[in-house]
């Protein structure tokens, strides 16, 4: 079991929890997640490292409650348990210095940009980052990217803060008036990452993405999380989280992420009345 020894709410509906877990948070590289499961009847869940405190043996969790597995995790509170932690998992982010770079995070996917940027800035690069919520309220980790950038740009989709529009469509302004990266990494909902392809597939700048399909072992053993990639079948734990965003098939992606969409409501209207634990 794994206690949580510190509990915020980064904004509505986004928790941050840090765990203790040493062995974890020793081997801990940018780019990598965990798979939890909050009790017996839990699932398996993936979630990418926001951060890690060797010395202190922590490991950092962001996540959106959407699902049972979620708010389950987000009930719990300091001192609680979690029943298993499996990680570090999946290939680190590929670390070194290419020049300038330019870190595009979306919503809760800006916490698994953060140590990502961090790992670029400490080698060397020119970090350029891009951070962007649909509303001023839910934007997260904006001190912990300033951090670590020469330049941050904020967009909201209502424009209750920063530029009015997607973190895509800012990020072709940026171009458009001349910035030269040498690669683009996006975090975020598939969307956003497809958006950000279609913007740099032009300018033909190498663009990273970290993927999120759905996962179960984590592994590369049950299947669960292929995507197609450059036409062939990846799986996502063993081959990623981390692809060139320009040879991903976002459509298939986003067809299997949603593959349980009306199975999860209903598991979700169950929990609320009380009746799963």
């Amino acid at each position: 079991m794994y206690k949580i020894i510190e509990k915020r709410e980064l904004a509505p509906g986004i928790k941050l929890i840090k765990v203790l877990a040493p062995e974890i948070a020793k081997k801990a590289k940018a780019g990598q997640f965990v798979i939890l499961r909050v009790d017996k009847t839990g699932e398996r869940i993936p979630l990418t490292l926001a951060d890690w405190d060797q010395k202190e043996g922590t490991i950092t969790l962001v996540f959106l409650e959407v699902g049972v597995s979620t708010k389950k995790l987000g009930r719990l509170n300091k001192d609680d348990v979690i029943l298993n932690l499996l990680g570090p998992l999946g290939n680190p982010t590929e670390v070194k210095d290419y020049g300038s770079v330019c870190v595009v995070g979306g919503g809760v996917g800006i916490a698994a940009a953060y140590p990502i940027a961090r790992a670029l800035k400490e080698a060397g690069n020119k970090i350029v980052s891009i951070i962007g919520a649909r509303s001023a309220n839910l934007l997260i980790f904006e001190d912990e990217m300033k951090e670590y950038s020469d330049e941050i740009y904020i967009s909201t989709d209502d424009g209750t803060k920063g530029y009015k529009g997607f973190v895509s469509d800012l990020l072709k302004d940026l171009l458009v008036k001349g910035y030269k990266f040498d690669m683009v990494y996006a975090v975020g909902p598939a969307l956003m990452m497809r958006a950000v392809a279609d913007v740099t597939r032009p300018y033909k700048i190498k663009t990273i993405v970290s993927l999120n399909p759905i996962m179960v072992d984590g592994m590369g053993m049950c299947g669960a999380c292929r995507v197609i990639v450059g036409g062939k079948t990846r799986f996502t734990c063993v081959d990623g989280p981390e692809f060139d965003a320009h040879e991903v098939d976002f459509t298939e992606l986003v067809r299997r992420q949603r593959a349980f969409i009306e199975e999860e409501k209903k598991a979700l209207e169950i929990f609320e009345r009380g009746e799963l634990l």
